[in-house]
């Protein structure tokens, strides 16, 4: 199940009139109920030497699954108060929020918030809390994106603690940085990966609803546009295909999924998997990646995490001065496609039946981002930039007239194309339409993930 709720409580200390704090607390909670839901609202807690606010504000926390606790501070509060409560939750990331003053008769009025926080910063670095210290200016909007994008990252992080990937088959190509390590893999990020065999698709075939595969025939069809003519065996077999693996994906709850591709689909049933990635995003909104891609199909995860988006790979094809062309060589899911779903049927190399996307890709500005492994640690190469309309081109191989492929050309603006190729890691690269810098950032610090941006 995924995890949903927030902790709130603000703080504040005991001499201060306790209808300021509350009215402060009000005005927080509102703004970020706006932006951030399954708010649990903890109340006001203020240094009573009997602790009872304290133990009212874990009373109204207790029993809650949250991923995150949001820390109000209203005004000054002897840091052991706060302590209190949070040390319940020290497990948790947090959001540590000094609240400010207001004008009143031309003078600024305080109740000392940022000496409250600049005493608790300390105190929660030193006990080793993950935390992110958050402040309000006096007179200027409430810094709830700020809040709200750590709170994106803390949900990322717990949910990817229940997430699971499918990957038919291993090492597609022999490839070196497609690979995983599983013991890191689960206890620093969370995500299981599960293995199965290329059989057991073929073997799950033998059970399909013969009604199932003609519904699928029939939407194929129906909402996809085909640029020439395609035999209808090549439509069935890519449904029965992708039908067979969707009874995989519900029996073991995969969240994301990687097939081998050129060694597998390709070589041993001659038939390239590009349909099938297409089918099972229609059939289960399932994330997709080809070529046993692991750490690909985990930057997924995390993405779709961070931005509500089901996300594409895409491939490094050329660099240019100041641009990248990046495309793939066979499908991109409908949540990136602009326009119509549009299919050709077309030869590559020995291969003489094969069913190739050649959608446009959405532009727009984007966030690319990479996860891999290194020297026994997790790095995540993220840039940003404008995504365009890529140049006539195409990938040799293809018969004539050769396709053009989904492709973007993206402009990086926050690297040069020098610097990006500096520390690009992998032919794969994750994109996202906006800017998730800050959300990507928050959730590699919690994560013990080295950022490289």
């Amino acid at each position: 199940m995924k995890k949903n709720q927030v902790g709130f409580v603000c703080f504040g200390e005991i001499n201060t009139p306790f209808e300021r704090l509350q009215l402060k607390h009000d005005e927080a909670l509102k703004a970020l109920s706006e932006k951030v839901e399954g708010l649990i609202d903890a109340g006001v807690v203020i240094d009573d030497p009997e602790y009872k606010y304290a133990d009212s504000a874990l009373e109204k926390l207790a029993g809650k699954d949250f991923y995150c606790l949001v820390v109000a501070v209203a005004g000054w509060v002897p840091t052991h108060a706060v302590i209190k409560v949070l040390d319940h939750y020290r497990h948790l990331p947090m959001v540590l929020w000094g609240l400010a003053g207001w004008y009143e008769n031309g003078r600024l009025i305080t109740t000392a918030d940022q000496a409250g926080t600049t005493a608790i910063r300390p105190a929660m670095e030193a006990m080793h809390y993950t935390f992110k210290y958050v402040y309000s200016i006096v007179n200027q909007p409430l810094p709830v994106d700020k809040v709200a994008s750590y709170v994106t990252a803390a949900r990322a992080k717990a949910n990817l603690r229940d997430a699971r990937i499918g990957s038919m088959g291993y090492r597609d190509m022999l490839l070196y940085g497609t690979q995983f390590e599983g013991n890191s893999m689960r206890g620093q990020i969370g995500v299981e990966v599960e293995p199965f065999e290329m059989l057991e698709m073929k073997q799950l075939i033998e059970t399909l609803d013969p009604a199932d595969v003609s519904e699928g025939i029939r939407f194929v069809k129906e909402n996809w546009v085909f640029k020439k003519a395609c035999d209808d065996s090549v439509i069935e077999s890519g449904v029965k295909y992708a039908l067979a693996i969707v009874k995989k994906i519900r029996e073991r709850g995969f969240e994301a999924i990687t097939l081998i591709d050129v060694d597998g689909m390709k070589k041993l049933e001659g038939f390239p998997p590009a349909m099938v990635f297409m089918l099972l995003e229609h059939y289960t909104n399932i994330l997709t990646i080809p070529e046993n891609d692991v750490l690909g199909a985990v930057t997924q995860l995390i993405m779709k995490y961070l931005t509500g988006q089901t996300v594409p790979y895409l491939e490094y094809y050329e660099f240019f001065e100041k641009s990248m062309l990046i495309g793939v060589p066979d499908f991109v899911p409908k949540a990136a496609t602009a326009g119509d779903v549009t299919v050709l049927p077309a030869a590559f190399g020995l291969l003489n039946s094969s069913l190739l996307n050649v959608s446009k890709v959405k532009t727009g500005y984007v966030t690319c981002a990479r996860l891999y492994y290194k020297d026994g640690r997790y790095f995540m190469h993220v840039y940003t930039g404008t995504a365009k309309e890529p140049p006539a081109w195409n990938e040799f191989g293809w018969d004539d007239p050769a396709p053009q492929l989904p492709s973007l050309e993206v402009f990086p603006d926050s690297c040069t194309v020098e610097e990006f190729a500096e520390n690009v890691s992998c032919q794969h690269v994750i994109v996202a339409y906006g800017n998730f810098v800050e959300e990507l950032k928050s959730f590699c610090k919690m994560t013990g993930i080295k950022m490289i941006y």
